[in-house]
């Protein structure tokens, strides 16, 4: 019987755990979950025969090792800064270790001794990173085999709520880590188009967004990631005129939200003074000019030059920022006041269903003809639990998991999903679950 050792039994392993159980008997797996919460481990294995429940302390070595020694291969979905302890052990003691995170330079500096031990590392199975860098490279590949001229890229993608339970003027609940919502954007984004390089500082992110419609779900809008540039050796576009990554959100977030960011209300490198004991009004206010005779509101729309009436002060009065209530954080920074505030707020509810959006562009050059094609994708989840934001993160990593167990596989070393042969198999048995890409194509200039 071959052991899945699931390290993190979060929302995000929800799906991936109930793929592995549901295909255990047939593929004689024994499926171990770890958690700090053996609780929350229990939960997950929703007592099946063929799973094992543990407590996992990732910083216990003794016991990190204990556990990976015995496990045939490992599916870690800890917090992204976890997994370099995982995969060292792993490379030690032969084991294969899958995650839906970034590869950090720490891992990425495991890729020879990987190879030696021949032990893969196979990171950025989920959905961004993971799904978007799949189904960019089919199509990219397909262009290029063509015979085609790839001459500019565009990819954004959104977790967002299901247009069903969009009921505040945000048009947002999170659907992954608050904090990581808050602090998004920060440093410097960086991008080509049409040959030139840009960059848009963070206090200017926010303010130039683009456009975009969705067919049956309306008007988004999207913002720059940070480092679009690195994308050109992974996916070979050295030649390209364009590349951007970006977030979608419904349009009109950005907008608003620039509002916190002008203010540095989105700052962590800080701590406010007696922050337990101010209210929400003050804290904004401490963000303002001194005028006499003015309320905060007023000031604010003077300061920023933003219409006192319009739908983003709608949206900062909703968000209750304005209001005199005791924050009761204590030694906090800006960012993590403002978190406190939005995160009940923004919480998606039991019975409510987020949604997550995926768009490329590409731009090509095909017998002196121009085109493109548009391939989006739309992911509604189930519930609070089974979220499309779980499934999307969880079951391509569980789908890799599946394959290279049955020697579907067979590369080593630090990897991520590039290669056809690990994108091909993995989105086609995605479109079992519903996450499949509509595509639009058409001549632009002839």
């Amino acid at each position: 019987m071959q052991v899945i050792l699931v390290l993190g039994a979060g929302m995000s392993s929800t799906s991936m755990i109930k793929y592995f159980l549901d295909k255990s008997s047939e593929h004689h797996w024994k499926v171990v979950v770890g958690d700090k919460s053996i609780e929350l481990a229990k939960r997950k294995c929703e007592h099946h025969p063929n799973a094992e429940p543990i407590y996992f302390n990732v910083n216990d070595s003794a016991l990190r090792r204990n556990v990976i020694e015995k496990a045939d291969v490992v599916v870690s979905m800890l917090p992204a800064s976890m997994h370099y302890l995982v995969a060292v052990d792993c490379v030690e003691l032969g084991k294969s270790m899958f995650t839906a995170s970034y590869v950090s330079d720490q891992v990425r500096a495991l890729h020879e001794r990987a190879k030696a031990n021949d032990v893969l590392l196979l990171n950025e199975m989920g959905v961004d990173p993971g799904i978007d860098h799949m189904s960019a490279m089919q199509v990219i590949d397909r262009i290029r085999n063509s015979g085609a001229r790839l001459k500019g890229f565009e990819s954004a993608t959104g977790g967002l709520v299901a247009p069903e339970h969009d009921d505040n003027p945000w048009n947002y609940k999170f659907t992954w880590n608050p904090r990581n919502v808050v602090i998004a954007g920060q440093g410097v984004s960086r991008f080509l188009h049409n040959g030139r390089l840009k960059f848009i500082p963070y206090h200017k992110l926010f303010g130039r967004t683009e456009q975009i419609e969705v067919n049956g779900y309306g008007d988004f809008e999207i913002y720059p990631n940070r480092d679009s540039l690195k994308y050109q050796n992974l996916y070979g576009l050295n030649g390209v005129e364009t590349l951007f990554r970006g977030t979608i959100r419904r349009s009109g977030y950005s907008k608003a939200w620039d509002i916190f960011v002008q203010l540095g209300m989105t700052d962590d490198t800080y701590h406010v003074e007696n922050s337990e004991m101010m209210t929400y009004r003050q804290f904004i206010d401490s963000f303002l000019p001194y005028v006499n005779g003015k309320s905060v509101e007023q000031k604010l729309a003077a300061y920023l030059n933003i219409d006192s009436e319009g739908e983003s002060m709608h949206k900062l009065r909703w968000s209750g920022i304005f209001e005199n209530k005791i924050i009761g954080l204590k030694n906090a920074t800006p960012a993590q006041i403002l978190q406190h505030l939005i995160e009940p707020r923004w919480k998606l509810g039991d019975q409510e269903k987020d949604m997550i959006v995926m768009r490329h562009l590409f731009q090509y050059e095909e017998d002196d003809i121009e085109k493109e094609i548009i391939s989006t994708l739309v992911v509604k989840g189930n519930n609070k639990e089974n979220t499309a934001m779980a499934v999307t993160v969880g079951i391509p990593v569980a789908i890799a998991t599946r394959l290279y167990l049955m020697g579907e596989i067979k590369k080593t070393g630090v990897q991520i999903p590039i290669r056809h042969d690990i994108y091909e198999p993995v989105l086609k048995e995605l479109k079992s679950y519903g996450i499949e890409f509509y595509e639009e194509e058409r001549i632009i200039n002839n």
